[in-house]
């Protein structure tokens, strides 16, 4: 029995070109796409398009819902974190005299 004889050079180029030359001659007996048919192809494209228009416009929409309902918190949160308003002299001065006035009733 002969042994395993590896393909030459020149024996793998003529089979390349062999392969080559087949697949261009399918390419070319395909027969080209009627007008009919290419409208179609256009208008699919054109509804696949817009499809994925409004897709992200949905996804634009949501995205920016989520950023302002994020800031409306953060502005919340800030809002509710800054200290109260300072109290003038005359409140003061009137909250310790409740507190005295407090402290002595109950001393009494």
């Amino acid at each position: 029995m002969a042994g395993y004889k590896a393909p030459s050079f020149a024996e793998r180029a003529a089979a390349a070109n062999a392969a080559r030359n087949a697949s261009l001659a399918k390419l070319k007996a395909k027969a080209a796409p009627s007008p009919e048919e290419q409208a179609a192809r256009a208008q699919k494209a054109a509804e696949r398009e817009a499809l994925q228009a409004q897709k992200r416009e949905a996804a634009r929409a949501e995205r920016d819902a989520k950023k302002a309902a994020e800031l409306k918190r953060k502005q919340d949160a800030a809002e509710a974190a800054q200290p109260q308003a300072q109290l003038t002299e005359e409140e003061r001065k009137a909250a310790r005299d409740a507190r005295y006035a407090a402290r002595k009733a109950r001393k009494k």
